[in-house]
């Protein structure tokens, strides 16, 4: 539904971004330049610049973080499935993302940083993730929009990361959003089912949906204006789309969708715009966006709170994982003399 929507050449927007001066050794600077200019692969064994390896450490970090913290507010639901169809479908979408954290914090491990590293600038709220999991689930039809909407909007974030210049990052992406369609699709399926029901279900549908919109639309970050990392992530093609181009194929995807669904979006300037081909839009809240982003918003403590208990909880698991490697290590030891 929005793989579709896509077609774009592998070096889109890449060569239109001038290279940024480098202290670096210019030999190496000059292969490194060379390798991504022919849209080649990098690999954790080639050598790369600091500030590469810095972006993509904070890029994939945070993005690892997004899927972790992502599991709760659906998490929560699963108990309260209305059916036992839609409790295995939503055991099966929670423990998919919590896969594809796992996934992309092995990644950024290639990069040289310590998965314990990372999770403590999570724990410690100094790494971000994305500012959408900071709003509360209130009712089960939240569970069918973050399908629909939230899973959309991440698959037209991450479809163009399956052509990122780090292997290790691009590879994962590819099993990543083939996961994320079916969970966007399934979010839909069910919104669709709502949607038949009662008119108490099709405004429980129509509320999630006007409280989740705007939020959905601020995911793809700030605009390209304010976005200071952007440029050199296109450059460097770890970015292939910018934040506007992408919310902007988002919006043109899922005007005819919803109405398919029979759903109003809340924007009343949203409309047709002939001379673009696309549809115009609204101005989305950049003040709630970035208090959100530092801290502040509705669920920020409680999403926090919850997964470092989630970790200290977890720390026995990961003793006796250790203890019982350490003595088949032993025990090999032992054998081999």
């Amino acid at each position: 539904m929005y793989t579709q929507s896509f077609s774009v050449p592998d070096n889109a927007g890449q060569k239109n971004v001038a290279a940024v001066p480098s202290t670096e050794n210019p030999e190496l600077m000059a292969a490194f330049d060379a390798r991504i200019d022919a849209d080649g692969r990098i690999e954790p064994q080639d050598w790369m610049p600091d500030a590469y390896r810095k972006t993509l450490v904070r890029q994939i970090s945070q993005h690892a973080h997004s899927e972790i913290v992502g599991m709760l507010p659906e998490g929560n639901w699963i108990s309260r499935a209305p059916s036992l169809k839609r409790k295995a479908i939503l055991i099966a979408k929670v423990q998919d993302e919590g896969g594809h954290g796992l996934y992309l914090y092995s990644a950024a491990e290639t990069l040289g940083t310590s998965r314990d590293q990372m999770l403590e600038g999570l724990h410690s709220g100094k790494a971000k993730y994305s500012s959408i999991f900071n709003y509360p689930t209130l009712n089960w039809a939240d569970v069918g929009v973050i399908g629909w909407l939230v899973d959309g909007a991440a698959i037209m974030n991450q479809i163009p990361l399956c052509r990122c210049s780090y292997g290790p990052y691009s590879r994962a992406m590819v099993r990543v959003c083939k996961e994320e369609s079916f969970h966007q699709r399934q979010g839909y399926e069910a919104l669709l089912v709502m949607m038949q029901g009662t008119e108490a279900q099709r405004a429980m549908v129509q509320d999630a949906v006007n409280r989740l919109w705007w939020k959905c639309l601020a995911m793809f970050g700030p605009p390209d204006a304010d976005s200071p990392n952007s440029a050199q992530g296109m450059r460097w093609g770890i970015k292939r789309i910018s934040n506007d181009e992408l919310r902007q194929k988002f919006v043109d995807a899922t005007v005819p969708q919803a109405k398919v669904l029979g759903v109003t979006l809340p924007d009343p300037d949203l409309k047709w715009n002939e001379a673009r081909q696309h549809y115009d839009y609204g101005q989305i809240d950049w003040q709630e966006f970035w208090n959100t982003v530092e801290g502040n918003g509705p669920c920020n403590k409680e999403r926090l709170a919850t997964r470092v208990k989630a970790h200290n909880d977890g720390q026995w698991v990961r003793d006796a994982a250790l203890a019982y490697t350490r003595k088949q290590q032993q025990r090999a030891q032992k054998e081999a003399a």
